[in-house]
């Protein structure tokens, strides 16, 4: 009924016990996989984010705003599994429509009943929590594939126990192949030959994605909401790029112009014709389904600027417009101190290959007036403190744009990962010129960064690791977000030839020469530095953080002073320390390539620590109390301010005059230096990996409320913190059967251009 198991180039040993190992196999054997690195672990945790005590103190008309919005989040938020890979839509549908025919209890005591043991059953379980809480089958922080911790016949058998069996037989057939293969290109998110993606059709590679982006940039078309698939017509390549809406046909694009339809195009690097070919509608019933709950969110809008906001919201996703969107995001900047906060739209360019396209997010929120009041003192304080990072005045924005800085409890978060804290939006022109915000979001801090156990610090650290990294990581979120993200000039040169700084008095500090080059008016952070750019500004931002929490200025603001101010920095420190070590789970040695910008991040800023010598960093490798190997780091907190200030300082002015001028070239060399992983000298980090990856803990996911409109009134419904609680928040949040026919014929007609 289920097909036996079958992968193209491979098999997993019999049950793989213990994990064993995946072989690819073309007749002999050519390579061995860690099955371990692929499969969500048994000890795995399920964290609830509750919202009931904020959402309880909303007025009836707050609480129908956010019923509305978290409704076209996650609608929206359906998009990911398109922009991940292609069997992740697939994956989906297969839980959904096996879980809404049954409840968990009764399923699992169908296949207990036929030999599925109840650790196989919860090994299952944890699988499609993390397919639903991931978005898809590779993982939001990571980018690393996501494979059952269970033999395929045992999956079967519990698909096979369902009283949706025969239902769900042919759409298994469809995706089992993919949901246990391990070919090479499936293992990570990547471009052409070096991973998945569908942010392309499978037969782009790197100068695909270059020349759309030349073509784009000529066109004056931000790639935030695209996707990209080659074909070819007469021996000619022919690009299509498609935009998010929920129209699909023709016509003008607000803000841009005549830009639909078809385009000969020659590009300066390869000189060669091909054909592009702009269409509208990528996503169209689920972009629909957005604009349809914003429109009724506005009725409930608090003020003329939420209304605005949410009609150029509503446009942008009718029509595809980006410009659209940015001005959306101007009312948004302009609604200060609003008790609902919220931001939906093609946001955060992590999981694109290439660096340039969003991902759908959207989240709803509401204001935590306590904490909130720490950062707006911060904001306050802002203007003090920005003269205190290391680069010259002439690099830092003409005027600081006080922005809003709220902590939140998050009702809502639609997308593949919730973070600890935003700065958006990512326009540069609007952060640049006109302003952003910033958020904390609090019950996701405090519920989901906890550890059960503190690796790789001494018993002593361990300790005031555990007692004080949430309120460490409270004050470096607010300066990583507030100053890191907020700070900095970009270089321009406008179109009429003027500059948006002094060419006489500016010069670079590095060269000491007169600033020849810069940012063309067109160009944005993000196309510039393309596929460095994430990594490296969250680098320049959490450098910001440890640099400015120096400041006995900035720690008062958060109530720390003497002995409790210098334990917030040590741990801050140490914190920073310690995660470079734990990023190497996120470094693949085969491909050399970083799956995670943050973590790509920290591992940077351990090696500038390591750099700066003088005993402020070691790192031993010793044997743990199980007798396995171990390693242990430590920190001099006596060298902080005299050797750590001094290295973090230099690296982080280079980071900033790298990015205000636009210079890739140096920017890259420098980044891609820290970023490599080795084993020439010490502390041989390419051996430590392995310790690194035996000692991992699993990341928390995330159960989340939902709203139900019950008359005129909205119902908040919670879930246990378990996989179960969050399969059947998955299943309550979307009982419509019209919406699983919707996601399968936009899975069926995208297919074709995801064959490898």
């Amino acid at each position: 009924m289920f097909g036996s198991f079958r992968v193209k180039v491979g098999f997993l040993k019999r049950h793989y016990s213990s994990l064993g190992r995946y072989y690819k196999k073309a007749h002999t054997v050519t390579s061995m996989v860690d099955v371990s690195q692929y499969v969500l672990p048994a000890t795995s945790k399920v964290a609830f984010l509750d919202c009931q005590t904020a959402f309880k103190g909303l007025t009836d008309q707050e609480k129908l705003y956010s019923h509305y919005i978290s409704q076209a989040s996650w609608y929206g938020g359906l998009v990911c599994l398109y922009q991940t890979s292609p069997e992740s839509p697939g994956i989906y549908l297969l839980f959904h429509k096996l879980f809404k025919g049954q409840k968990v209890e009764e399923l699992q005591a169908a296949a207990e009943a036929q030999g599925v043991t109840k650790e196989e059953f919860e090994a299952f379980l944890i699988y499609a929590a993390g397919i639903l809480s991931n978005s898809g089958n590779y993982k939001a922080f990571g980018d690393s594939k996501i494979i059952p911790n269970l033999p395929k016949e045992k999956f079967e058998i519990i698909l096979k126990s369902s009283k949706v069996a025969s239902e769900i037989q042919r759409l298994w057939q469809e995706i089992s192949e993919r949901v246990y293969s391990l070919e090479e290109r499936q293992r990570e998110l990547g471009l052409g030959e070096k991973g998945t993606t569908t942010y392309f059709s499978s037969n782009c590679n790197l100068e695909d994605a270059k020349v759309a982006q030349e073509f784009m940039s000529a066109k004056d078309i931000s790639p935030y909401n695209t996707r990209l698939f080659k074909s070819s017509e007469n021996g000619k390549k022919v690009y299509e790029v498609r935009l998010a809406s929920a129209l699909t046909t023709g016509g003008d694009l607000p803000g841009v112009g005549s830009v639909l339809g078809s385009h000969e195009f020659t590009p300066k690097e390869t000189g060669t014709p091909c054909v592009f070919k702009v269409t509208r509608g990528d996503y169209s019933d689920l972009m629909a389904l957005v604009v349809e709950n914003l429109t009724k969110a506005e009725k409930y809008a608090a003020n003329e600027n939420e209304k605005k906001m949410l009609t150029e919201y509503i446009n942008s996703f009718t029509t595809g417009s980006i410009p659209q969107h940015k001005q959306g995001s101007r009312y948004w900047i302009k609604n200060k101190g609003p008790i609902v906060e919220t931001y939906i739209g093609f946001i955060e360019s992590y999981r694109d290959p290439f660096g340039v396209r969003g991902e759908f997010e959207g989240f709803v929120a509401v204001v935590n007036k306590e904490m909130s009041a720490k950062f707006t003192e911060l904001v306050n304080q802002a203007e003090h403190l920005l003269p205190l990072l290391p680069w010259p005045a002439a690099y830092e924005k003409d005027k600081f744009l006080r922005p809003d800085f709220t902590s939140l409890d998050v009702l809502t978060f639609a997308g593949s990962g919730i973070p600890a804290g935003i700065n958006i939006p990512n326009y540069d022109d609007i952060r640049q010129d006109e302003g952003f915000k910033n958020v904390s979001l609090g019950n996701v801090l405090i519920t989901g960064y906890k550890e059960d156990k503190v690796n790789f610090l001494d018993t002593k650290d361990a300790e005031l690791f555990q007692k004080l990294k949430i309120p460490s990581f409270e004050v470096q979120v607010g300066l990583h977000e507030l100053l890191g993200h907020g700070s900095g000039k970009l270089f321009i040169k406008n179109e009429n030839g003027t500059f948006n700084f002094d060419q006489e008095s500016v010069v670079n500090p590095e060269t000491n020469q007169k600033i020849t080059e810069c940012y063309r008016e067109n160009e944005t952070w993000d196309t510039r530095f393309s596929s460095l750019s994430s990594s490296y500004e969250e680098c320049r931002a959490e450098c910001v953080g440890i640099y400015l929490c120096l400041s006995t200025d900035a720690l008062r603001i958060f109530g720390f002073t003497d002995q409790s101010a210098d334990d917030i920095i040590y741990v801050n420190w140490l914190s920073m320390a310690r995660a470079g070590l734990l990023a190497l789970e996120f470094y693949t040695p085969e491909t050399g390539a970083w799956r995670q910008a943050h973590m790509q991040a920290r591992f940077c800023i351990l090696r500038v620590m390591l750099e700066a010598g003088h005993g402020l960093v070691t790192i031993t490798k010793t044997t743990g109390d199980d007798g396995k190997e171990d390693i242990q780091l430590k920190l001099d907190r006596s060298k902080i301010i005299d050797v750590g200030k001094p290295a973090i300082g230099n690296f982080l002015r280079k980071l900033q005059i790298y990015k205000s001028i636009g210079d890739v070239e140096s920017g890259k060399k420098m980044y891609d230096f820290y970023s490599d992983v080795h084993d020439r000298d010490e502390p041989h980090f390419l051996s430590l990996r392995s310790i690194v990856l035996e000692r991992k803990q699993p990341r928390r996911m995330f159960a989340q409320h939902n709203t139900v409109l019950q008359g005129d009134k909205v119902e908040l419904r919670s879930y246990e913190a378990s996989p179960a609680g969050l399969i059947q928040s998955w299943v309550e949040r979307f009982p419509d059967g019209d919406l699983d026919d919707k996601l399968t014929r936009l899975w069926q007609k995208e297919k074709p251009y995801f064959t490898d």
